[in-house]
């Protein structure tokens, strides 16, 4: 791997982003910006595999030699990353072995399968966590869902199109989970216009970047309560933690009711369905959190059955 993406601190110029925004273009969409009563969102959902996620991997894996192409790659994810890294080594023809929980859900499973990823379940996430320490000794490329400056560069590509798409923009707000989606928009958008204001949810339950945060060091979860399985990063990493104290305002953790308010407002305002993790910036708008006079939600994901949000909605009587 290259030296910034071992480098515990490194994080991403500009620059770095510029470049991965040319290198990724053939392979990733450009989402839209919807404006809709004053408000904008980036339909990141409609990203390949239903998520930003690929943009990352996409980075990441293009700049693997040829020799550690030929050695696979390997990701630890029971959501979004996992159906990411695998779209993106069927596209590049790279091997792929997925680790993850069996508490996946059936749907994740079968979308890395169908692009042609291995993929090996353990009984809990930090045997999960084991496993892919293995595979990575063994040989194969780790490809981190956001503890790596390429992987950051890649997701901060989606900050870069929302201030050419959207130039009105004075606050953007995005969900947290290990904090590469957040703090890649962050550089690329403030570096373009330093008056715009970042806004980074989580919820509780999944709220490791908050714990981080007030303790000055990353904090494991004993667990991920929360229903935003995509935000259930167990740990942010020092690199994270030290690009969300430079690059992004402000942070805000919200409950996983109002979450699925969110879900349903956001289907009533502008007929789509997104995850927990997307909502999340929505709730956080709507319960007063976000200032400005044009401020933009990034819906990142929409990874989510209809029956889970029936059930949601049932158990917090939404």
């Amino acid at each position: 791997m290259s030296k910034v993406a071992s480098d515990s601190l490194a994080l991403p110029t500009l620059d770095d982003i510029v470049a991965a925004q040319r290198r990724i273009a053939p392979y990733v969409i450009p989402t839209p910006v919807v404006v809709r009563d004053g408000l904008a969102c980036k339909f990141e959902f409609v990203q390949h595999t239903g998520s930003f996620k690929p943009r990352g991997a996409f980075n990441a894996a293009l700049q693997m030699t040829r020799e550690e192409r030929s050695r696979g790659v390997v990701a630890v994810s029971g959501g979004n990353h996992g159906m990411g890294v695998a779209y993106v080594a069927r596209v590049l023809e790279i091997a792929a072995v997925i680790v993850m929980p069996k508490t996946t859900p059936a749907f994740v499973i079968e979308a890395v399968t169908r692009d042609g990823g291995e993929v090996v379940l353990t009984e809990t996430i930090a045997e999960a966590f084991a496993r892919t320490a293995e595979l990575t000794a063994a040989g194969r490329t780790l490809l981190h869902p956001f503890d790596d400056a390429r992987v950051i560069a890649g997701q901060g590509t989606v900050g870069l199109e929302i201030v050419d798409d959207y130039p009105a923009v004075d606050t953007i707000v995005a969900s947290i989970g290990g904090g590469g989606l957040l703090i890649g928009i962050a550089i690329a958008a403030k570096a373009r216009n330093p008056a715009i204001r970042v806004i980074g949810v989580e919820t509780k339950g999944a709220d490791a970047m908050a714990l981080a945060l007030a303790a000055g060091e990353p904090v494991t979860l004993p667990a991920i309560t929360s229903i935003a399985r995509t935000l259930g990063a167990p740990a942010v990493s020092p690199r994270t933690l030290d690009g969300m104290r430079r690059h992004v305002d402000e942070s805000v953790v919200i409950d996983d009711r109002d979450a699925v308010a969110a879900i349903v407002e956001l289907q009533q305002a502008f007929g789509v369905v997104v995850e927990p993790a997307a909502a999340c910036t929505y709730a956080a708008l709507r319960l007063g959190h976000v200032a400005g006079k044009h401020p933009l939600l990034v819906l990142c994901g929409r990874n989510v059955r209809l029956d889970e949000v029936a059930g949601w909605r049932e158990r917090f009587g939404v």
